[in-house]
């Protein structure tokens, strides 16, 4: 899934809503890519946390982000302790073939 523009607490609602129709298909993986969000704020952060509470072990999960706006905020939290985290969508890929 290839988010863009401003994650904020008003689109936030939008990409649970995506992420929970993705999964509804039950995939193998999601992948959720930030590669185009140009803001990325505390809501964003936390459907993106809820997401991968709450994912579960059958379904692989990993966020790309790269530069000021979505990989730096996501790392100073520590989130990218807690969830895979990605500069590039191949690197993601590759990540979740391998698991």
């Amino acid at each position: 899934m290839s988010v863009s523009g401003s994650v904020d607490m008003l689109s936030a609602p939008w990409l649970a809503d995506a992420i929970d129709s993705a999964l509804a298909k039950n995939p193998d993986g999601l992948i959720v890519d930030l590669s185009k969000v140009d803001f990325l704020g505390s809501a964003g952060i936390s459907v993106l946390i809820k997401t991968n509470d709450n994912i579960g072990d059958s379904t692989r999960f990993c966020v790309v982000a790269d530069g000021p706006t979505t990989h730096r905020p996501l790392t100073l939290l520590g989130i990218n302790d807690t969830m895979s985290l990605c500069r590039r969508l191949d690197d993601a890929l590759s990540k979740l073939a391998d698991a």
